[in-house]
């Protein structure tokens, strides 16, 4: 599960059609299939990673879950929402209901709980690297650190991001069993 946690990050990052956001390449941008799959894709990563961690560290799987729970609803605003704003824009050559993309995305309401939600997943990421204690995990666990600081990067260090986390997904999975056995060892289950 580990591997498919990182592969959807990958997509996520790899698909999302890249664009200044606002007039006809904003529309172009968020009417695309690329947008809505490339969302649907983080989406899924992110329940992949409430899974994967969930067989090796109950604890950190639940505050992975709570930050899932608050992202997920962004997520969706944001796949929807804005892949029907681009859609109409461009049916309609009304280019100016773009502009409705930042309200969407910006509101008091969704900054606060995408940014707690995202919080808490770096937080469950590290509870997990630290009860594994290996380089596998923390690496793996780099890649949730830096989620939020990434949609600041350009594209190029967004999909570098999610070749992260792909390498510390692919890493932990080399290691069959070893997981398993250090959270064992490290919590007396």
């Amino acid at each position: 599960m580990f591997v498919i946690t990182g592969i959807l990050f990958v997509l996520y990052a790899a698909l999302r059609p890249y664009s200044v956001e606002t007039g006809v390449a904003g529309a172009d941008a968020f009417a695309s299939p690329l947008w809505v799959v490339a969302h649907v894709c983080a989406m899924f990563g992110f329940v992949a990673l409430v899974v994967a961690v969930r067989k090796a560290d109950e604890f950190a799987a639940v505050v992975l879950g709570l930050g899932a729970a608050l992202v997920l609803p962004y997520y969706g605003a944001e796949t929807f929402a804005l892949n029907a704003l681009g859609s109409e824009a461009q049916s309609t050559g009304n280019y100016s209901l773009i502009d409705l993309a930042d309200p969407i995305r910006f509101g008091p309401t969704q900054i606060v709980m995408f940014g707690a939600g995202l919080i808490l997943v770096a937080a469950g990421a590290v509870l997990f690297a630290r009860r594994v204690g290996s380089w596998q995990s923390a690496l793996f666990a780099a890649g949730f650190v830096l989620f939020l600081p990434q949609f600041f990067a350009p594209p190029w260090l967004r999909i570098a991001h999610g070749l992260l986390i792909l390498v510390g997904a692919v890493a932990l999975a080399l290691q069959p069993g070893r997981t398993r056995q250090e959270i064992s060892t490290t919590t007396g289950a």
